[in-house]
């Protein structure tokens, strides 16, 4: 509010992205009720809320449960600029499920229906996600089967709506869904397992992702590089490091010899944690396994001491590097402006 005034007393002019930009930033401090004075005080300041501006306010009253009043401000969403669209409906589908009103959810996309409006899979998440919690298994699949029915292809969401399920203790329930969903896709079982396991990793839901890898190897399937690398990238956004490290352990029982874009993962992911130190130790180990690092390798080390703060380092680092010609101009000059290194002139 501060910096608007402040740009308002100097000749700026605000537009209404610049209030919605605003209100966002109050609805995600939690000042809701700040948000709706501001939100009530924009004709004043000769901007009429638009669609974006309703959302804004309607997702922390129906989050928060504020049900009356989130639905009379949906009630005036009525006109060209605000006229109720797919992320409104969205916002209050979510809602319900949170509140454990997957009935009522289910009613609103009905309504979607009637209104044309094409669905996706961020409509159905949240209400599998419930029912998962819920344990509904029968309700689960029958939600599923109405996304194929309604050509909504499943998603990364998806996949970590279902994994809710292995959290409750139903691990083969999950696994039979995900195997009834991979014989209506278009890819192969083993790349939509692949997809699967990824999916669950990028978001920390590392420990279904091995609950279900496990179960996954009774049928066939065999993680590759990429799945390894991304249980690793998993592991360590958990900050589960030593678990990280052990993956290694478990690809050499199973004969799997690992790669280096493995040691990346696990380079990047200890240098996201702060653990520079770590990720050197594992560059050494690369080394001494008898990997040739590549670029992607030089670039995660410098990324690293860049995000400790050690830029000087960093510059010395990067430049001694590009002088060595194992990192392209291309990535110094990328990397020389992301992270500010002034230190580097001489390329």
């Amino acid at each position: 509010m501060k910096l608007l005034d402040e740009i308002i007393a100097k000749g700026g002019k605000p537009n209404l992205v610049s209030y919605n930009v605003l209100l966002t930033g109050l609805c995600k401090e939690g000042r809701t009720n700040e948000a709706i004075r501001f939100f009530r005080d924009l004709p004043a300041k000769g901007f009429n809320p638009n669609v974006v501006s309703y959302n804004i306010v309607l997702r922390n009253l129906y989050y928060e449960g504020r049900w009356k009043e989130a639905n009379e401000l949906l009630a005036e969403m009525n006109g060209e600029d605000r006229s109720p669209s797919v992320v409104t409906y969205n916002i209050l589908i979510g809602s319900l499920a949170l509140h454990g009103r997957t009935e009522h959810a289910l009613d609103v996309m009905d309504e979607m229906t009637r209104g044309r409006f094409k669905f996706t899979a961020r409509s159905y998440n949240p209400i599998i996600a419930r029912l998962c919690q819920e344990e509904k298994v029968d309700l689960v699949v029958k939600c599923l089967d109405q996304m194929i029915y309604r050509r909504c292809k499943p998603n990364e969401g998806t996949y970590n709506a279902i994994a809710v399920l292995c959290k409750q203790g139903m691990v083969q329930e999950a696994l039979s869904i995900f195997q009834s969903l991979g014989s209506k896709q278009s890819s192969s079982s083993y790349d939509f397992y692949k997809s699967v396991i990824t999916g669950l990793c990028r978001k920390g839901n590392t420990y279904p992702a091995f609950q279900l890898l496990y179960e996954m190897t009774k049928f066939g399937f065999t993680p590759d590089s990429y799945t390894y690398s991304s249980l690793i990238r998993g592991l360590c956004l958990e900050g589960m490091l030593l678990g990280a490290m052990e993956i290694f352990i478990v690809m050499e029982e199973s004969h799997y010899r690992p790669d280096v874009d493995n040691f990346n993962a696990l380079i990047l992911g200890f240098c996201k944690s702060q653990r520079t130190d770590l990720s050197l130790k594992v560059f050494e180990m690369t080394i001494e396994k008898g990997y040739m690092p590549n670029e992607t390798t030089y670039i995660v080390l410098v990324e690293g001491i860049a995000y400790e703060g050690k830029m000087e380092l960093a510059a010395e680092v990067l430049k001694e590097l590009h002088m060595r010609e194992v990192v392209s101009q291309h990535a110094v000059e990328r990397l020389v402006m992301q992270y500010n290194l002034s230190a580097i002139d001489n390329f």
